[in-house]
């Protein structure tokens, strides 16, 4: 994927001798709602106890419970991941995706900076909106009107929610240089 990271991570997992009490509940809050602990964007997002929860709950809606069906969600994510040239993201959401439906050329085409050429008529909807949203900041009325009918105005809003919260991830690890966890 382009544009991978420096190597240096400015913000780290805290020990758990270093964490605030406000830190310290928001994490075993995490972990309760998750089943797993402080993870990937959640690790920097921790320094903002609340924030890290409001995003965590967000983020288990866009994943879980959208309009979209999962296979355009994960899709929709790795075109912000490459976007952002967020290759922790890229490293969570790409094997999801592949699990989900999204056949492996596609997600090579996305990794390449490329419109896919063999992207069913959902993902190519998704993709016009995605980049239309990323590089001109909003929506034409074509790829609108074709995906309000396609979605639904609910699934336009959780596709457009999906964008802007992979892209506040995306900026959170970027800026923190988060590493890609061993186990992706």
């Amino acid at each position: 994927m382009a544009g991978e990271q420096d190597s240096t991570e400015r913000m780290p997992v805290i020990p758990a001798e270093g964490l605030t009490t406000a830190q310290a509940e928001a994490a075993a809050a995490f972990e309760a709602e998750r089943g797993v602990p402080v993870f990937g964007p959640f690790v920097p997002l921790l320094r903002s106890p609340e924030l890290m929860l409001c995003a965590s709950r967000m983020g288990l809606y866009l994943r879980y419970g959208s309009a979209l069906p999962l296979r355009i969600s994960e899709f929709t994510i790795l075109i912000v991941a490459q976007a952002w040239s967020q290759p922790v993201e890229w490293a969570i959401h790409h094997p999801i995706a592949l699990k989900a439906g999204v056949a492996p050329e596609t997600a090579q085409a996305l990794s390449e900076g490329r419109r896919p050429d063999t992207m069913s008529a959902d993902e190519a909807l998704a993709y016009d909106f995605s980049t239309e949203l990323t590089h001109h900041r909003a929506v034409g009325d074509a790829t609108y009107a074709a995906a309000a009918a396609r979605f639904g105005e609910q699934g336009v809003i959780d596709l457009a929610g999906i964008n802007g919260y992979y892209a506040l991830l995306a900026m959170v690890m970027n800026v923190a240089r988060t590493a890609v966890p061993d186990e992706c």
